[in-house]
């Protein structure tokens, strides 16, 4: 009988994979051929944008960096090598459920964590700078600029810029993973091995740390982070429920 391709991963998981890369060669070719960006009504933004549907707290998940394949290829990597293991003991429905719901969760926690960010740089502005930043920031990144002023810059920047990437959904993953496989060995970067748990806990202070210093600012970790509170949650409401055993 001859195998079919793929068909050793799982079926829901084999499904967001490859819809991620259709999706990501479709963008990454309508992008470079005919600078076509799908993320400007795909990718998430925030609610001031001319852009923002709110559609996009889903379809983001299906977004990824345009101008590599390294974003793609970690986001899935990850849902190949934890995904499959989460749907055998999850089965399928339910973990699409989890999957979808700690995305979805992300990206309202991202939102709500940018609300206040502009706020807080709204508070030290004038009135009449704030709004001509709402008025017409949109249009001076379309042009490929931004201003000069260092906060007015930044607020721009967070009311415009797109956020794309399933990586919210993948860390909800991790999370549940190192929850349901406390004492499982993960070999990380193949130098040093470590409890699931450990790696888990490990990961959420790093995002944490990054998200409130603004280390590596064009990543949205409190996305990651909110992916994270998202899975505990439900698999919390689960364990009381008697729908997976806890450890």
């Amino acid at each position: 009988m001859r195998i079919k391709f793929l068909d050793f991963i799982e079926p829901v998981t084999r499904h967001l994979i490859l819809a991620n890369f259709v999706i990501w060669i479709i963008s990454t070719a309508a992008y470079h051929i005919s600078d076509f960006d799908f993320s400007r009504y795909l990718g998430l933004h925030y609610f001031a944008s001319p852009d923002y549907l709110p559609t996009q707290i889903v379809t983001y998940m299906f977004m990824h960096d345009t101008h590599g394949i390294a974003h793609i290829f970690c986001n899935m990597f990850s849902l190949f090598m934890f995904g499959q293991i989460l749907e055998q003991t999850l089965g399928g429905k339910r973990f699409l459920f989890y999957y979808m719901s700690t995305g979805i969760g992300a990206a309202m926690i991202q939102l709500l964590i940018m609300r206040f960010e502009i706020a807080s740089i709204a508070s030290g502005l004038p009135a009449d700078v704030v709004e001509t930043v709402y008025r017409e920031g949109y249009c001076v990144l379309s042009q490929a600029k931004n201003y000069v002023d260092p906060n007015m810059a930044e607020m721009n920047l967070l009311i415009n810029t797109p956020i794309v990437g399933a990586s919210g959904a993948v860390f909800g993953i991790l999370l549940a993973f190192g929850m349901m496989y406390p004492n499982e060995i993960l070999s990380i970067f193949f130098i040093f091995d470590i409890k699931a748990k450990y790696a888990v806990i490990g990961y959420g202070v790093l995002e944490l740390v990054f998200g409130v210093s603004g280390v590596m600012s064009n990543i949205a970790h409190f996305a990651h982070l909110g992916g994270m509170i998202v899975g505990l949650l439900i698999i919390l409401i689960w364990r009381k429920k008697g729908i997976i055993r806890g450890n």
